[in-house]
C-alpha cells in the first residue's frame, strides 16, 4: 500500500533552512508535505515553528535528538556548506541519515557551480570535468565526493544541483543600489551566471516529481552576464544613475568577495529543461530584476 493510500504525508528536511531551502518549503507545504529544518540559532527557530514549520538547531552541535528530529523524513535535502573539516552534516550525522535512507524517496545536495573551476568565460555542462581554482570550490567538490560515496553505501537517492549566483527578495542589485552599497566592479572578459531563488524551488521541485538518483544538474538562467551589467541594469530600473565603475585590480574586496572574481564561465541549463522540463520563471536576470522591483 503507498503513502497517500495509507493517509501518510510526505516530509521534507532541510539541513539548513535558508533562502533557498525555504524557497522550495513553500512550494511543498502547498501541496501537503510537512516541512521541517534546521538553523543555528533559537529566535530563527521560534519564528520558523510559528510559521508552522518543525525546526531544530544545528550547527556548532549536532541535533539534540536526532532520532525524533528525522522520524518520518521522505525528502530530505541538505543545505549545509562545508567548511575547512568537511561536510558538518556528514560529520555529526551519518550514522542517523543512513538509518533512514530506506524510507527516503529523494535526497538532494545543494553544491555551486564553482567545482568547474575557471573557464575564461567558455560554456560547462555537466559533462565538463570538474577542476575547481578556488578554496571554497575545492571544498564543494570533496562535499559532492563524500555524498556520492555515502549513497553508494546506503543506497540513499541523491541527487546535486550546482547553483549559479542566487539572488530574490531582500537578496538581490536593486537592494545594493537602493542601500548604497552596490559597486559595479569590471574585470574584463568576466562573467557569471545567476539563477533566482524562486527558479531553484522549481528545479528541485521537478526532480522530486522525477526522481534520477545519482544525477547532478546545472541550475542556472539563460544569460551568463558581466555584473557590472547586471548593476547598471538594477540601477536602470530604479531611475537612478549607476554606480561608477571600478578596475578590479583596484577594487577592495574581501577574500570570499574576491574568490567570485577567480571564475569565468557560462554555464549551460540545458539538462533542466530537457530532462525536468522546468521552464525558468526568470530566463535572464531582466525579468528577475523586474518581477522584484515592488518589493526589492
Amino acid at each position: 500500500m503507498d503513502r497517500m493510500a495509507m493517509n501518510l504525508h510526505p516530509r521534507l528536511f532541510s539541513f539548513g533552512y535558508g533562502f533557498s531551502a525555504a524557497a522550495l518549503g513553500r512550494r511543498l507545504a502547498a501541496r501537503g508535505f510537512a516541512i521541517a529544518g534546521t538553523c543555528r540559532h533559537e529566535e530563527k527557530a521560534a519564528r520558523l515553528r510559528a510559521e508552522g514549520i518543525d525546526c531544530f538547531i544545528f550547527g556548532d552541535h549536532p541535533l539534540a535528538d536526532p532520532a525524533s528530529a528525522l522520524a518520518g523524513t521522505t525528502h530530505l535535502l541538505l543545505s549545509v556548506p562545508p567548511g575547512a573539516d568537511g561536510d558538518p552534516v556528514l560529520a555529526m550525522h551519518a550514522a542517523d541519515i543512513a538509518r533512514i535512507a530506506p524510507q527516503l524517496e529523494w535526497m538532494g545536495y545543494l553544491s555551486t557551480t564553482g567545482v568547474y573551476g575557471d573557464r575564461s568565460g567558455g560554456w560547462v555542462d555537466e559533462s565538463t570535468p570538474l577542476a575547481p581554482g578556488t578554496r571554497r570550490g575545492r571544498r564543494r567538490l570533496e562535499a559532492e565526493a563524500a555524498w556520492r560515496a555515502f549513497a553508494t553505501r546506503t543506497g540513499a537517492p541523491l541527487h546535486i544541483f550546482r547553483l549559479a549566483g542566487i539572488y530574490g527578495p531582500g537578496r538581490n542589485p536593486l537592494r545594493g543600489i537602493l542601500d548604497g552599497t552596490a559597486r559595479r566592479i569590471v574585470k574584463p572578459g568576466q562573467v557569471f551566471s545567476r539563477i533566482h531563488v524562486d527558479d531553484i524551488a522549481a528545479v528541485l521541485e521537478a526532480s522530486i516529481d522525477r526522481p534520477r538518483p545519482g544525477a547532478a544538474y546545472n541550475v542556472c538562467d539563460d544569460a551568463p552576464a558581466p555584473p557590472q551589467d547586471v548593476v547598471a541594469y538594477a540601477a536602470e530600473l530604479l531611475g537612478r544613475p549607476p554606480p561608477p565603475e571600478i578596475p578590479f585590480d583596484k577594487a577592495e574586496l574581501t577574500p570570499m568577495a574576491r574568490s567570485f572574481y577567480a571564475d569565468s564561465k557560462r554555464v549551460s541549463n540545458r539538462l533542466i529543461r530537457d530532462e525536468l522540463g522546468v521552464t525558468l520563471k526568470y530566463p535572464t536576470y531582466r525579468e528577475g530584476l523586474k518581477a522584484l522591483l515592488a518589493y526589492p
